[in-house]
């Protein structure tokens, strides 16, 4: 046993030459003394062992605060070597309870949490829970054209600026930067039009039960009309970078494989569905918030794989351009809510010089001309509208699949149960399917592919 050895078992300090030698010098006395060289002994007999147990498998836990699992996803791998042999996945480390919290406030107020799950997609939730709550109110008809119109433009606006973040993540997670600052760059030019309209670049609460908090600010159509223009352009950037890239598709084609029976069998939808070749969207077979009216394929791909769905969320964020625009030429001036003033809370609001608030026209009337519409302004801010009793499921095609709101109301002004359909949670399932046979790598390129939002999947 060496002196420094001794010296540690038994607990005497080591002598001055050692702690201050230099331990890359020659050995010799100028260099500061002796030299000495630890090694992992034990080493030959772990090879051994493993040589008489090939089946050897080891566990380890991937997130969830790793860079490529999307968020705070925790993946629990066995690897025999670098082949992953099985997978499970590990959630709830993003729980806000907003299912729960949503029982404690007024129907409106709901909006503002619903925005707060999936944070990629806030429009897609305040639609479908606000559509639930006016088919419980049965006031679906009433709602104004252009109400509709906006939420429709807003939603295709959200899918491509979702589609984007997918893309652009997957790509970093895989090493394509570019592809990251692509996809980042376009997203912002979306964003800068929520911002224009809603005033937030995410957590809008801006569509609410009966229509919309305000209607379109001044300048917004010009600047939908510049996205529009440019944004093709743009798609080439990454479509040129990626579509025929020996190791973009080198990385993704046969990767997170899933065929139409397996998605079938774990209630998949959205891109994943879709890119077995099948054209199952809920805009065309269930048409909600004027769908029917608008001119826009169903996008699909026959590959089943990561690479596929890639191909899958650039043409449809192609066929979302072209829904914006004739959004665009279906606008018409009108309301933008319902004309219940028992419901339609806040529908008057306007910017003032001290930020949004109710408009000058909408404070005159409640406080100098009628008693009564000021009476209802009061009871709508302070305890809100009643719903009658019943229980509705309102479905609508986000940009990663079946998003549901199952509303039940009890006759009161607070939701006595909403529970939400997210596609992340059961798009998630497939994670297994997806990543067992495969090597370690392909599990981030197979989670990427099923874009995924915590937020969403916890709720």
């Amino acid at each position: 046993m060496s002196d420094a050895a001794a010296n540690a078992r038994t607990g005497t300090p080591p002598a001055a030459e050692e702690l201050h030698g230099d331990p890359y010098g020659s050995g010799d006395e100028a260099a500061g003394g002796r030299i000495f060289t630890i090694t992992g002994g034990d080493w030959d007999e772990i090879a051994d062992s493993l040589g008489e147990a090939p089946e050897e498998r080891i566990v380890v836990n991937m997130g969830p605060q790793h860079p490529s699992t999307h968020g705070v996803l925790r993946l629990i791998l066995e690897l025999e070597g670098e082949t992953v042999t099985e997978t499970r996945v590990g959630i709830g480390y993003l729980h806000t309870g907003i299912e729960k919290n949503l029982e404690f406030r007024n129907w409106t107020q709901g909006s503002t949490f619903v925005t707060r799950m999936d944070y990629l997609t806030p429009f897609f939730q305040e639609v479908a829970y606000c559509l639930a709550v006016e088919k419980l109110l049965d006031i679906e008809e009433q709602v104004p054209d252009r109400a509709s119109v906006i939420r429709v433009l807003l939603m295709e606006l959200n899918r491509i600026s979702s589609h984007l973040v997918c893309i652009a993540t997957g790509g970093m997670e895989m090493g394509a930067l570019s592809a990251m600052i692509f996809g980042f760059r376009e997203r912002e030019l979306v964003l800068d039009i929520f911002e224009m309209i809603t005033g937030l670049r995410m957590n809008h609460a801006y569509v609410r039960p009966g229509g919309l908090a305000q209607d379109l600010p001044p300048g917004a159509v010009d600047k939908v009309r510049e996205f529009l223009a440019l944004m093709p352009k743009r798609m080439k950037d990454i479509e040129a970078l990626c579509n025929e890239n020996a190791i973009f598709k080198g990385r993704t084609e046969g990767v997170g494989y899933l065929d139409l029976t397996g998605c079938m069998a774990l209630g998949i939808t959205g891109p994943i569905l879709r890119s077995t070749g099948l054209p199952h969207d809920l805009r065309k077979s269930q048409p909600y918030c004027g769908y029917e009216n608008y001119d826009f394929d169903v996008c699909t791909w026959n590959t089943s794989d990561a690479y596929g769905r890639y191909r899958l969320r650039m043409d449809e964020m192609r066929e979302s351009l072209k829904i914006v625009e004739q959004c665009l030429d279906k606008l018409k001036p009108g309301p933008v809510m319902v004309e219940d003033k028992k419901i339609a809370w806040p529908a008057q609001l306007a910017l003032g010089g001290d930020g949004m608030g109710n408009s000058l026209d909408h404070i005159r009337h409640i406080m100098g001309e009628s008693m009564e519409a000021l009476i209802h302004h009061f009871k709508l801010v302070t305890e809100g509208f009643h719903v009658p009793a019943g229980q509705v499921y309102v479905a609508v095609e986000s940009a990663k699949g079946e998003l549901g709101c199952h509303a039940v109301s009890d006759g009161g002004t607070r939701p006595y149960r909403v529970h939400f359909r997210d596609p992340s949670f059961n798009n998630l399932q497939a994670a297994a399917a997806m990543c067992e046979g495969s090597m370690v790598a392909d599990v981030i390129v197979a989670v990427a592919s099923i874009d995924p939002v915590m937020g969403g999947v916890d709720r």
